[in-house]
Parts: C-alpha cells; structure tokens; sequence
C-alpha cells in the first residue's frame, strides 16, 4: 500500500523546522562542546600548580556563559519582538559563530599569557549572550508554524535538535578519539569540534536566511518597542521569577548529564575519553527519541 505524498503545507511546514532547528542545533553544538573538553581548555589557557584548580577555572568559564544567557534573552528577545524572528535567528546565530571562533583560534597561555584565557572568556560570555535568546527564539518560531493542536510536537523540536547536538558532538569526539593520541588530543585536537562547528556556519546561514517570516508577526497590526517589552517584563517579575525555578531543575539536570557526563567520566571514573563521550551519545539518543514523544503527548493532553 502507497503512502500518500505530504501536501505542500505539510511539507512547507517540515523544511521550516528543519531549517529553524538546524540553527539551534549548531548554537547548543558549539556551547556544549566546551564542557566535553574542558580538561584540555584547562591546559591550554588555565595553567595551575594544582590541576583540580586548573579544572575549575575551565568549568567556572563555562558557567559564565549562564550569567549572560538572561541579558541576552532580555535584550535580543526585545530585538526579536521588535525586528521579527528571521532577523533575530540570524543575529544569535552570527553572535554564536564569533564567540566560538574567538575560542578555537585563540593561542594558549604560553603564547599569550594572561590575555588567552580573558579571550576565552569574552568568547564564553558571548556564546551565552547568543544562546539566551536562541533557544526562545526558536520556540517562538516553532510555536507560531505549529499547526493548530500541535503546537507541542512542533516546540519539541526545539530541544531535539539539541539532542543532536549532543549525540554529534559526542560522535566526532568518539572518532577522534580512535585516531588521534591522547597527546595529541590534549595539545590540538580539542580544538577540532570548535573548527568544526564554525565550518559549518556558512552552511547554517543560507539556511536560515531562507526561513519566511512567521504569518503571526506578519498580522501584527504594530512592533512592540524595546522600552514597552521591559515594562511588561518589569511588572511581571514574579511570574517570570516563577518560570524560572520551574525549569531550573531540568536545566541543571540536562547539562549534568550532557555537557558534564565527560569530564566525570575521565576525571572522576577513570574512563578514558572515547567510553566517556560513548556514555554521552547514548545519553543524547535517548532523550533524542523521547522529545517528539512527550510533545505529541501534550497536545493530545491540551486536546483532551
């Protein structure tokens, strides 16, 4: 028995999700892989008599991407409210590459001294500048093509293609593993997952350039102005103080078992890096797989 071709919208409505997710897949690509990697940035731009103290001056650098993620929802979500969500996907996307660019180039401590790890940091902070506003952004986007009654399935999405993200990442760091060396690993090859992700860059460009605005910010009788989007985040602080501890324990949670699961693996279990970055990918597979899931589940709850 055949199956019937999907109609123009349907299929309209996929390459729309595929072309906003591939944005955001790079955008958590590039975030998370500093983590996986931490020990080796630790080396490189963070050198200590104690190595746990060089540990966490890496792991303190890759939290202070965290610090910036709210000023960066605050202030490129006002911009995306204002200017559209195409033009503001294309923003975070820009702002992500140049943060991780400045890492993977950036020469270590002994060629620059103290000014390498203050431009990693600056790189850092600004990777989570991007990804404050990306991840809503996308859900905005998401939401707004949903089709009626599956506006859950389609926002799913959004974090699924961060699930990719993690089992990609996890997968080229796997294969690197089995050809390089673990000396080579530690003095160069770390640097590879960031070149990679800013190769691809151009790619995600032109696709997300193509993305139509969405009909719904289209329809909008006027732009919201900066200055009315503070207000009303102003007086609803406490609702969004609320929204904030309701995601807080799966945001902890996600990168526990994601971004840190690598550096515990080596540092603490005495796995070497490939069995580390295996656990990962399995991690990534499986929440990959239940995503779409749960989101589908929620609309046939909502519809109920």
């Amino acid at each position: 028995m055949e199956v019937a071709p999907p109609s123009s919208a349907r299929a309209s409505k996929i390459r729309a999700v595929v072309r906003v997710a591939s944005g955001n897949f790079l955008e958590m690509y590039d975030f998370m892989v500093f983590g996986y990697y931490a020990p080796s940035i630790a080396r490189a731009f963070f050198p200590a008599r104690d190595e746990f103290a060089s540990l966490m001056l890496s792991l303190m650098t890759f939290g202070a991407g965290f610090l910036m993620r709210p000023l960066g929802a605050v202030l490129l979500g006002a911009y995306i409210d204002h200017h559209g969500r195409r033009r503001g996907l294309i923003v975070t996307l820009a702002l992500m590459a140049v943060g991780t660019l400045s890492i993977a180039l950036v020469p270590g401590y002994e060629a620059l001294g103290l000014a390498a790890p203050l431009l990693v940091v600056a790189g850092r902070l600004l990777q989570g500048f991007s990804a404050g506003a990306e991840l809503g952004g996308v859900s905005v986007y998401l939401s707004e093509i949903a089709s009626p009654g599956n506006r859950g399935f389609y926002v799913s999405w959004q974090s699924a293609s961060q699930q990719v993200a993690v089992v990609f990442a996890a997968s080229l760091g796997v294969a690197l593993n089995r050809l390089l060396s673990p000396g080579q690993m530690a003095s160069w090859g770390w640097r590879v997952p960031l070149l990679v992700g800013c190769a691809i860059v151009p790619v995600l460009f032109v696709i997300r350039r193509s993305l139509p605005e969405t009909d719904e910010f289209r329809a909008r009788p006027r732009r919201t102005a900066p200055a009315e989007i503070f207000r009303s985040l102003l007086a609803n602080l406490g609702l969004v103080a609320l929204g904030v501890m309701a995601v807080t324990m799966t945001t902890v949670s996600f990168y526990t078992i994601t971004a840190y699961t690598p550096t515990y693996g080596r540092e603490v279990l005495r796995l070497s890096s490939g069995e580390s970055l295996a656990v990962t990918l399995c991690v990534g597979f499986s929440n990959l797989f239940w995503l779409p899931v749960m989101g589908a589940a929620s609309d046939r709850i909502g519809r109920s």
